[in-house]
């Protein structure tokens, strides 16, 4: 399937989209990306739709071809202070923030934002299934955030976040149980 940009004009649009919101460990990724009007691949989607190794593929592509791409991040720490939601919308403003071109629109994976300086938004609720930058944005977003979990991952393999990447499997639960939980954890969600 190919996916195509949200309004066909000349302003500059940037997908943005998150990963690990759902997770109990570990910080909240999220990337912006502004792509050439005519990217296309043929393995681009939404990040769950695809395989890690697919994924791993389409990293470097979009991190080249793209004409700016950044990733913000929000801590364990600053989800447990601010909320989740708050959270990835900061993420997102800290990935727009660090694009080396100002957009004009941004493209928001979801149904919900807090608006960035002055910026038009459009909300697209599974936007990363229709939109080419939100899926691109989806692809680094989550890219980024597994390597940053297989690190911690060697610092507390106790936990297995190598294997489910922080999501609350069985496994990391009952590790959760019989360890306490660990310095990454979000103490606010119910571990």
């Amino acid at each position: 399937m190919l996916l195509a940009r949200y309004i066909q004009d000349d302003l500059i649009e940037c997908g943005c989209d998150e990963a690990g919101r759902g997770c109990l460990a570990g910080p909240v990724y999220a990337a912006a990306v502004i792509l050439p009007s005519d990217f296309q691949h043929p393995f681009l989607h939404d990040s769950k739709q695809l395989t890690e190794r697919k994924r791993d593929l389409l990293r470097p592509i979009i991190e080249r071809e793209a004409l700016a791409w950044a990733v913000g991040v929000c801590t364990a720490e600053e989800i447990d202070e601010i909320n989740i939601l708050r959270a990835s919308h900061l993420a997102m403003h800290r990935a727009v923030a660090a694009l080396s071109i100002r957009p004009d629109r941004l493209l928001i994976d979801g149904n919900r934002f807090t608006p960035y300086e002055g910026i038009e938004h459009h909300c697209i609720v599974k936007g990363d299934g229709k939109i080419a930058s939100i899926a691109a944005a989806s692809i680094l977003a989550k890219t980024h955030r597994d390597q940053e979990m297989l690190r911690l991952a060697r610092l507390f393999p106790e936990y297995g976040w190598d294997k489910h990447k922080g999501y609350p499997t069985k496994e990391h639960r009952a590790a959760i149980a019989e360890y306490g939980p660990s310095p990454h954890h979000r103490l606010t969600f119910k571990l």
